[in-house]
């Protein structure tokens, strides 16, 4: 079983690099997902509010026995600061713990984004207060990233966003990096479908990924998981399927030349596949979180 290196935090906290994600895997399927990950080495799990399985997350962390690392996130309906704090209990209950290993709010909410910094505040309140080991955002860009540092107190952890070889985001990244926030990927491997004008659909088949996975035996999205580890991101694929869940993990036995991965920076398309950030309002996005 292939060892899985850690990151270290700006507060010294250790994450694992390579983590396993549930975004969209209905609830009925996320136990045994999870249980297949645990088992193949996986020992961190993504999970978020929004996505409705925390709480069969925890169940198979519990079951497991394993150490794991948990992230979770807050989502914007549960903004404010006595809002967030209670989005915390409701996530620590279904999740099964009393302290959350790295706690996120999902999105920048630009258009309030005064009750993103209250959030946030009260992110920072669990963490001084020991609930949380580290706290982060997800989706913020350069211009809600500068506010923030400008108005709270501790720096971010981690900044999860779109990150893949057809969109890079790069100025988001070198603002992360030069203030000490890890760039977290999430769609690492394209896993929302992408169309491009040179005819191949998606970034599994590329031809530049493919020629050199062919070159080590491996597949286009094993090539993927190690060009972003190797840039120094975590990342957190997510799959429902056993066999591709070992194969996502199995990315230590190789290491791509300098060449090689400037010709996957070099696949940059500038299209977001997600929602676009400034588009995120309550009024759209908004929706209850429920208790249990």
């Amino acid at each position: 079983m292939s060892t899985v290196p850690s990151l270290k935090l700006n507060n010294g906290v250790e994450m694992p690099a390579l983590g396993f994600g549930v975004f969209q895997t209905p609830p009925d399927e996320t136990t045994a997902a999870v249980e297949a990950a645990l088992s193949t080495g996986y020992r961190h799990v993504d999970t978020a509010a929004a996505y409705g399985n925390e709480r069969e997350v925890g169940q198979a962390v519990a079951k497991s026995g394993q150490p794991v690392f948990l992230e979770t996130k807050i989502w914007i309906s549960d903004y404010g600061y006595d809002e967030t704090l209670h989005g915390f209990e409701k996530s620590a209950a279904k999740l099964g713990v009393d302290r959350i290993d790295l706690l996120i709010l999902h999105q920048a909410l630009p258009s309030e984004f005064g009750r993103t910094l209250d959030a946030y505040r009260a992110l920072e309140k669990l963490l001084a207060d020991g609930k949380v080991r580290a706290i982060g955002v997800s989706n913020f860009m350069v211009e809600h990233l500068t506010e923030l540092l400008e108005k709270t107190t501790v720096v971010p952890a981690v900044n999860q966003i779109e990150v893949h070889p057809y969109f890079q985001q790069r100025e988001v990244q070198q603002f992360g990096a030069e203030h000490g926030i890890l760039t977290q990927a999430w769609a690492p491997i394209g896993g929302i479908t992408f169309y491009r004008d040179s005819g191949h659909r998606s970034t599994l088949e590329d031809p530049v990924i493919g020629e050199i996975a062919s070159a080590y035996g491996k597949s286009p999205a094993q090539v993927m998981l190690r060009w972003h580890l190797q840039q120094g991101r975590q990342v957190i694929p997510k799959s429902t399927n056993a066999k591709r869940i070992a194969e996502n993990f199995d990315v230590f036995d190789f290491e791509l030349t300098a060449d090689q991965l400037t010709a996957i920076d070099n696949l940059e398309t500038g299209k977001r596949g997600g929602p676009e950030p400034s588009d995120v309002t309550m009024e759209t996005f908004g929706r209850p979180i429920p208790e249990a």
